[in-house]
């Protein structure tokens, strides 16, 4: 009986002296800071996902839920600072949020950069508004977004944007 309560003594040394070399440093390893960076770029990505499905839905609420209190947006000469001008845009000037407007907004992938510093980050992607009767393209947009972590949350603070022209390849 003494043999088997010293061999569990030492097993449960051992574990406890492992599971201390696993965390004992503190400092997080080369493939956990990689697997935080790629969550956090996720993060940021979201913020395309969901203007694209306010955009589409005509969900100047959702839109909305995106910028940051005192958020500036730009839009050629216009510019719009803090979330009750930007309400106003969307909401009477961005006419794909007209409600005769049935456009679905996208933007390919390969469009899409993002990057991270920290708690600030910038996001760039361009919207494709594509009208659901007529298959045509109604208006393409190039948005370039300064993004800041925010209470835990990842929002707008600085947004400017841009008609773009698209280029098809033959």
């Amino acid at each position: 009986m003494r043999t088997l309560f010293i061999g569990c003594v030492l097993t449960v040394g051992v574990t406890v002296v492992a599971l201390a070399g696993c965390g004992g440093s503190g400092k997080p390893s080369a493939a956990e800071l990689q697997t935080q960076r790629q969550a956090t770029l996720y993060q940021i990505e979201q913020i395309e996902k969901t203007f694209h499905e306010a955009a589409t839905t005509h969900n100047v609420n959702m839109m909305m839920t995106l910028f940051a209190p005192g958020a500036v947006f730009n839009l050629g000469t216009e510019t719009y600072t803090g979330l009750a001008q930007i309400r106003k845009f969307f909401a009477t000037k961005n006419k794909a949020f007209f409600p005769q407007n049935h456009w679905v907004a996208d933007t390919p992938s390969f469009r899409i950069k993002t990057t991270i510093n920290g708690d600030k980050g910038t996001l760039y992607f361009e919207c494709d508004f594509i009208d659901t009767k007529t298959n045509r393209l109604m208006a393409a947009i190039g948005v370039d977004h300064q993004v800041q972590k925010i209470d835990g949350k990842w929002l707008i603070v600085d947004s400017s944007a841009a008609p773009t022209s698209l280029t098809v390849k033959a």
